[in-house]
This record gives C-alpha cells, structure tokens and sequence, in this order.
C-alpha cells in the first residue's frame, strides 16, 4: 500500500487521547519497550497479547523451544501454574513442605510444586496427591492467586459475586476466592466479560492475564488498559468528546482478497477492526481493540477508499462514527482469457508503477498470473465490457488501514442501562480444595518438559 501507517512499526503505538474540558486532544505514545521475543501466534491484536508481552519480558513465561509458539489456548497443567507461580511471585513459606505421592523424585516442577504448597498458593488433594498433569480450572486459578497473596473479602461474597451471571456454577470452595480477587480486579474474562467460567480449563492466556493483574493489585505491574478486567471503571469517561482530526489504527481482517476495477464507479460494504486500544493519558479506554467498524469501500479518484459509518464496542454498543481512510490505491492488472472464459489476475502493482501499468497491452509485461475465484472474480465479471484486462484495486487481508476522524465522536454520551444480575443462592461454607476433589478430574496430558511452558 501506497498510504503511510505508521503505526506498524516495529515499535507497537497506543493512541492516547489528552483530556481538556470534555474534549480529549490526540497524541501519539511509545507502548512500552519489551525486550523478549514475539511469539507468532500471538498478534498485537490478540486479546491477551499485552499480558503476555510482559510476562515474557519478565522470563515469568517462555514459549516452545521448537518453534518459538507460546500456544494461547493451550491448557495449563498444575505443575505448569506452580512454575509460573514460583516466577512471578517472592513469597515466604508459611507452611512446611509435604511428600507428595505423584510428584516423583527428578520431577522437573518439584521444586515448584513444593514452594507453591509452602507459600499457601497451591493445596493438594485427598491421600497427599498434587495431580501435576492435571488441567487447571478458572476458579482455581483465582482461589490460588488469593491465598497465596492473603487477599481477603472486604465485601459480602455473593454481592461480589453478581458480577458474574453464571455465579451459579462457581465451587463452594471457590466463591471467597473468586470474590477476593474479583474485587482487586484480577480477573479477566474474554469475550464476555460478565461470563466466569469457572469450571473450564484455564488457557495460557488467560492464566498470564490473571497472573499480571495480580502483580498489578500488589503494585509490580503498570496497569495495561483492557475492556475484560472485571470490576474496573467504564471504557471511557462519560461524554468524552474526540475531535475530528483524530487518527484511528484500524486492519482489515477479512479471509478474502477484495478486488474493485479501478476505473469503475463502486462501492463494497466492509468491516475492519480497531488494531490498539483508544485511550485516555489517565489510560481510560475509550475505544477498544477489536472494535467493529462498519462502512463502505468505494472507488475514488487514483484509488479506493473506506468510508465509515457506526463503531461497534465490544459490549454491543453501537455509536456513530464518521471516519474516512486514506487513499488505497495498490492495484493488480486483471485479464479474462478469450478461450475460456477465466479471470487472470496479475503481480501486484503500487502506485508508482501506473504509469507502466497503463502502457500494457495485450499480456507481454503481465507475470506471476494466477486465476481469480470466488467473490473477488464476481466483482470483477461485468466490468471488461467486451476488452481483455481491467486494473483492480486491491485490499489484502491483514492490510493496516489509517481511519482520520471526519467528525468529533461522543464516547459515553448517556449511561448504560443498569444490568439485572441473577440472584443466587447464598453459598454454603467453603470447602478447602485439599478436602475435596473436583467432581470430574480430566485425563491427564503427557508431561511437560522445563522449557515448554
């Protein structure tokens, strides 16, 4: 693309947004410098991606040795989380250590295993087992990051807990744990925020957003701006005003290639994606990565552009958005073979080889051809008129696309409705996990060497 983004840097930037008097004045900050490597399956879009920037900076989490993959919705095994547990945190041993009877002797998280127990995080179960292969679920997650940081309830638990609407289904065990650091806003739930599942098996991504909010609650960690920590302010201030003028990072995350004849009057309904997170200098976020951005791609004059006309939150909130794209103008030549009736498409061009482009006939400069299917050959069927080749705009997936405010934009201009929780039934006593075992254990994976997780 012809069109500057410089955001994708190697160099990640935040769009932080100044406020003065109701009106919040655009600049440009650095995100913060990591010093450990990318992980490819991890995009900067990812959800989790920020949590786990910074726990790998700080050597709490590591990748696969293989192929250098952090693998985000992988399960965590006991043994996995008593290792990050050991990294993340310096805690004093308030207890003496036990012998575990499935942890053997060389076992690669022992030394883990026992100062996870000694410092109150971990627990074991019935017949001093430790079930290092075990999954770990959500609600434990959350009942060791209370215990072993001594958090305690400071308000009534099953109030705490109408956050959540399947309350319901948190273990009794559970449920003064989960409220703890509920109100210490540790945990994070993606997508729904309002959904715990506390009885699933805890993802890596979720265990390092859960782990860095925890060190953020003890106050190791700078806070990282997310739309799914439960329990935080709104996204935004109410009537926060950006002005027109303001850039907004935003990708085209389609599947598919979308082609339009370049010297055609046309016009493609589309959606992108907010790339990072809009926020405030206070690190309020007024726009969320991930964002839905609706509009229209039409033909301009030397290009395309993206005309957009509603932003979608991730919480469903729909607002106007009145935002246009920067000119668009990388272009393919596009042939139909006489003899059969295919739509070729040729290399990819920039807007700097127009002119070269414009000189071609017939096909003696065309290479790299490869045949159009599917919606991008449809778009492209009724625009030859009767001639051989046609040049066509194109937007690949993953293209980053600058979208400049065209007009000023009103975050939070009326309050949400207030939510209606579900009642639930008060709980009884809590139950310690050493006393019992989950109701259904998952089968155990295969182990874990040192340097995988």
């Amino acid at each position: 693309m012809s069109n500057s983004n410089p955001w994708r840097s190697g160099t990640a930037l935040l769009v932080a947004l100044g406020m003065t008097a109701g009106t919040v004045a655009p600049f440009v900050i650095p995100a913060p410098a990591f010093a450990q490597k990318t992980f490819p399956d991890v995009p900067p879009t990812y959800w989790a991606a920020p949590f786990i920037q910074e726990l790998s900076a700080r050597g709490i989490i590591v990748g696969f040795a293989e192929d250098g993959t952090f693998r985000p919705e992988e399960p965590v095994t006991r043994a996995q989380f008593a290792s990050m547990i050991r990294r993340a945190f310096n805690r004093p041993p308030i207890r003496n250590p036990i012998r575990f009877t499935d942890v053997p002797e060389g076992y690669w998280a022992a030394g883990a295993i026992e100062e996870a127990y000694t410092t109150g995080f971990m627990a074991g179960y019935p017949g001093n087992q430790f079930r290092p292969y075990e999954n770990i679920p959500r609600a434990q997650i959350l009942v060791s990051l209370a215990s072993g940081l001594n958090f305690a309830n400071t308000a009534p638990v099953n109030q705490v807990l109408l956050a959540y609407a399947d309350a319901g289904d948190i273990p009794r065990y559970a449920r003064p744990g989960v409220a703890a650091t509920t109100e210490r806003q540790v945990v994070v739930n993606y997508p729904d925020i309002k959904l715990l599942n506390p009885n699933r098996a805890a993802t890596r991504a979720e265990v390092a957003a859960f782990i860095y909010q925890a060190l953020v609650s003890q106050g190791q960690a700078a806070v990282i701006p997310s739309p799914y920590i439960v329990g935080q302010q709104p996204p935004g201030p109410v009537g926060v005003k950006i002005p027109a003028g303001t850039p907004i990072p935003a990708r085209y995350e389609g599947g598919d290639r979308i082609l339009l004849a370049r010297n055609e009057t046309q016009s493609v309904p589309l959606t992108l994606k907010i790339a990072q997170n809009v926020v405030t200098n206070q690190g309020q976020v007024l726009i969320p990565a991930g964002s839905d951005v609706t509009g229209q791609l039409q033909t301009v004059q030397g290009g395309a552009q993206f005309i957009a006309n509603e932003i979608i939150l991730p919480d469903g909130q729909r607002l106007p958005f009145s935002a246009t794209s920067d000119l668009l103008n990388n272009y393919y030549v596009v042939r139909r073979e006489p003899s059969t009736g295919r739509i070729i498409l040729g290399t990819l061009v920039g807007a700097g080889a127009g002119a070269g482009v414009a000189a071609v006939t017939g096909d003696r400069h065309i290479k790299a051809w490869e045949v159009l299917t599917g919606a991008a050959a449809g778009a492209l069927v009724g625009t030859f008129l009767g001639g051989t080749s046609v040049e066509a705009i194109a937007i690949e997936p993953g293209t980053n696309i600058t979208l400049t405010l065209t007009s000023d934009l009103v975050i939070g201009s009326a309050p949400p409705p207030p939510i209606q929780p579900r009642q639930v039934e008060p709980a009884p006593e809590p139950v310690a996990p050493s006393e019992a075992a989950p109701e259904a254990a998952p089968a155990a994976p295969a182990p874990v060497t040192p340097q995988k997780y």
